[in-house]
């Protein structure tokens, strides 16, 4: 039997996180897969590793863009085969997706557009959700098993944020949004969470300007999302709201092989 546990955060920026100490987070939770998003820094940036994640192999994708966004991920088992960015290149120069082949699954790590700035900004988050939902539904459809992990920025359902009517016309929960990121459920993936909890007031961000998270008044926009062939290795999902150091909490599962 082969188990693996996978965590996903939006860190905020890696460097930061790093010199907040995250030792105890990890070495609690000491995930087999770790994905952080928002890490806005390059690898040669980050000078010093947690002792834990010394060992673990690494893939880094960084926007050209200093500063901003970004994505990595680290695995105790170095990956088959990695790859950065999707097909179309207008989504690759800001290190948003790393896609990684381990022997049960393949992982996607990824940080989602965020369409608030405007118009051109959501048309691109909607054009990179069709997209990767394209890729996805030709992988399912070739029986691939299928991991996405990452920040979504969007809350698809109203149990998924604390005020669905005030933020109808925001981005983040605007129908159209919701309807793009809902087509992923729809050729067939599993929301994680969502397979073992039904209940509200489980969120995965918090506004830090408003002190939101201390009124859990949040959203959940992090998500685990897996192919139907893996429901069955499917074992736990959480969302770990106890670990600070982002505006951000970690989620993640476990699996059974």
């Amino acid at each position: 039997m082969k188990e693996y546990k996978i965590i996903s955060w939006n860190v905020n920026g890696i460097r930061a996180i790093f010199k907040k100490g995250i030792d105890d987070f990890l070495l609690n939770t000491d995930p087999d897969i770790l994905c952080f998003q928002e890490i806005k820094a390059e690898e040669n940036q980050i000078t010093e590793l947690p002792k834990h994640l010394t060992t673990y192999y690494s893939v880094y994708s960084s926007a050209e863009k200093k500063g901003y966004s970004g994505t990595v991920t680290y695995s105790k088992n170095k990956p088959l085969f990695t790859k950065l960015g999707l097909e179309d290149d207008k989504f690759n120069t800001e290190g948003r997706v790393i896609e990684s082949s381990f022997d049960k699954f393949t992982l996607f790590n990824i940080y989602f557009p965020n369409g608030q700035k405007d118009d051109t900004r959501l048309n691109f988050k909607l054009d990179f959700y069709t997209h990767l939902t394209d890729l996805i539904k030709t992988k399912i459809l070739n029986n691939e098993k299928i991991i996405i992990v990452g920040d979504f920025n969007t809350a698809y359902s109203e149990i998924d944020l604390a005020r669905p009517k005030e933020n109808e016309k925001n981005s983040g929960f605007l129908p159209q949004e919701r309807k793009a990121l809902k087509k992923l459920l729809q050729i067939g993936l599993i929301d994680s969470f969502r397979f073992f909890n039904k209940e509200g007031g489980n969120y995965t961000w918090w506004d830090p300007v408003t002190r939101a998270r201390e009124r859990n008044v949040g959203w959940r926009i992090d998500y685990i999302y897996i192919s139907e062939n893996l429901k069955k290795n499917l074992k736990n999902a959480f969302i770990l709201n106890e670990v600070y150091g982002s505006d951000h909490c970690p989620v993640g599962i476990e699996l059974k092989f």
